[in-house]
């Protein structure tokens, strides 16, 4: 009975150390406070946006986007122009190779979900890239209609126009692939 009582205490005793250490660990009595406020991330500038169940590395998420709430398509220079207008301090964006050395802004590896072109982004030259449509394949309703076909045409920007067009602003760049 002695070692069971003993025994109970150290496991108490330890439990309580325990407990101490996961509450210090955990608060943040310990932090500095900054009275700053935070920075907002805007995800591919303003972009439509899309239901997350089911999504995976492949899926085209611009068949699957909400009933549009604005004119701006991803990666586009008016859609950054609106995302700092609306606030954001710094606007995330994806970039793909071109095949004449340059840097397309444009977030998938193949064109055929966005765009009405077809293969590999990386396989185009950016003249090619600017050609397309990238609001082609944008649906709300499963395909019955196309909000931005015909409104994309020459809105792929590379990635040298971007910094030209926004000197003073900050991005995070993404390379896929």
């Amino acid at each position: 009975m002695k070692k069971f009582k003993r025994f109970i205490k150290r496991f108490g005793l330890f439990l309580l150390i325990l407990v101490v250490f996961m509450y210090i660990n955990n608060t943040s009595l310990f932090t500095k406070t900054k009275d700053e406020d935070p920075l907002l991330l805007a995800h591919r500038g303003m972009a439509q946006t899309f239901h997350m169940e089911g999504i995976k590395s492949d899926t085209c998420t611009a068949e699957r986007i909400y009933e549009p709430e604005h004119p701006y398509l991803e990666n586009t220079i008016p859609s950054m122009e609106a995302a700092f207008g609306a606030g954001a301090d710094i606007v995330e964006f994806d970039v793909q190779p071109t095949k004449d050395g340059q840097f397309a802004v444009f977030h998938d590896w193949t064109l055929e979900c966005r765009t009405d072109g077809k293969g590999v982004t990386r396989e185009h030259t950016m003249q090619e890239l600017k050609s397309l449509d990238i609001g082609y394949g944008y649906t709300a309703d499963n395909g019955k209609s196309y909000p931005f076909r015909g409104k994309g045409v020459g809105l792929m920007p590379s990635l040298e126009e971007v910094l030209s067009y926004f000197p003073d602003e900050s991005f995070l760049i993404h390379k896929l692939r």
